[in-house]
C-alpha cells in the first residue's frame, strides 16, 4: 500500500516506506476527511499523531501547516519509517517523535508545558485499553489547549462514548470500515 501525501506544501510526494506488518494506516480518503474538517486550523497549530504507525497523519499535518507534530509510536520499527519519511521529504524541524507508549508520551508532554490545539488518535482498533488510557490521560492532564480538539479513530462497529472526563463528543463520522469521534474540553 502506497501512501502519499494529499494537500500542502508537500502535495503529491509519495511516502518511501510502507508501515510495518500489523499497523494499519488512515486510509487516504478518511485523511482527506479529516483535514477537509479541520481546514485553516491547521496553520500554526500543535498536533499529535498519537498511534503514530507510519507517521501518515502527521506529515500530512506538517505539509498543511502545523508548526509542531508530536509523534508518538510505541513500535521502533514504525519510529523508523516515520524517521525516513521524514528524512526523504526533507523535513528538518517542526517535529519530535516519542517512540514509547501513549499514555506516557502524552506525560511527557504535559511535563514539558505542551498543549495540543488537535490531538488525532488512532490506536489499533480491538485495544480498548488504549482508548480508556487515551481518554483518562488526555482528561486528567488537560493536554488539550482551550477550544481544542481530540479525533479518535476507531472502527465503525465501536460505540464511542458520549463524554469521558473532561472530554464532550461534539461529532461522529463513518467512512467504510473507520469512524471518527471528536471531542472538544467541557
Amino acid at each position: 500500500m502506497t501512501m502519499r501525501i494529499i494537500s500542502g506544501h508537500l502535495k503529491g510526494h509519495r511516502l518511501k516506506a510502507a508501515p510495518p506488518e500489523g499497523i494499519r494506516p488512515t486510509s487516504d480518503k478518511l485523511r482527506e476527511t479529516v483535514f477537509n474538517i479541520l481546514g485553516a486550523s491547521l496553520t500554526g497549530s500543535t498536533f499529535l499523531d498519537g498511534c503514530a504507525g507510519a507517521g501518515g497523519i502527521g506529515l500530512e499535518a506538517l505539509s498543511r501547516g502545523a508548526s509542531l507534530v508530536v509523534f508518538a509510536e510505541y513500535s521502533r520499527k514504525a519510529c523508523r519509517v516515520i524517521r525516513e519519511n521524514l528524512q526523504s521529504l526533507r523535513i528538518a524541524e517542526g517535529y519530535k517523535i516519542l517512540e514509547m507508549d501513549l499514555a506516557k508520551a502524552i506525560g511527557v508532554c504535559a511535563g514539558e508545558g505542551l498543549r495540543f490545539d488537535i490531538a488525532f488518535i488512532d490506536p489499533p482498533w480491538d485495544r480498548e485499553d488504549i482508548y480508556e488510557s487515551a481518554f483518562q490521560t488526555m482528561s486528567e492532564l488537560a493536554i488539550l489547549a482551550p477550544g481544542g480538539l481530540l479525533i479518535m479513530e476507531h472502527s465503525k462497529r465501536r460505540e464511542m462514548p458520549e463524554s469521558r472526563g473532561s472530554l464532550r463528543r461534539v461529532r461522529s463520522l463513518v467512512q467504510g470500515d473507520g469512524a471518527l469521534a471528536f471531542y472538544r474540553p467541557e
